[in-house]
């Protein structure tokens, strides 16, 4: 293995891991914030939701998954009070998913458990070096997609 195929290996592992770590710690500050009944799969697709909802076809390609395997979601998401369907303001054949107070309140969760889970790496990288690691990585992957790892 050459010098930039090792570096390559070990970026990959690494940002594998911290998305990985990243993950668990915000589904874990969800959990404690009292959302207990929710997947990390859910959190993935309430993202594409909060900026004004989504179809479930939207959905499907945003998660990676079937038509069938979003609809399935956004069932659970419905039962559970976090998202409602909507008619879609452009299309009369089509039916917006957004999400209730609940995802609202739920969304807002994920936020704060993300800045509890990225506090420490401050204190490893130092605030200038975390801001240039989050510009260098909106540049590389600008805005996703964000999948779950099923």
């Amino acid at each position: 293995m050459n010098d930039e195929e090792a570096l390559a290996t070990a970026l990959g592992v690494n940002l594998l891991a911290a998305a990985g770590a990243l993950t668990a710690a915000i589904h874990d500050g969800v959990v404690a914030r009292g959302f207990t009944d929710l997947r990390p799969a859910h959190g993935f697709a309430f993202a594409r939701m909060a900026a004004g909802g989504a179809t479930v076809t939207e959905l499907a390609a945003h998660l990676g998954v079937t038509r069938q395997g979003a609809g399935q979601l956004v069932d659970e998401l419905v039962a559970k009070g976090y998202a409602e369907r909507r008619p879609h303001p452009d299309d009369a054949r089509a039916r917006l998913v957004v999400l209730t107070d609940r995802g609202h309140a739920c969304t807002r969760a994920a936020e704060a458990a993300a800045a509890e889970a990225v506090r420490p790496w401050t204190s490893s990288l130092g605030r200038a070096r975390l801001r240039a690691l989050a510009e260098d990585l909106a540049r590389v992957a600008p805005g996703g997609p964000v999948r779950p790892a099923w």
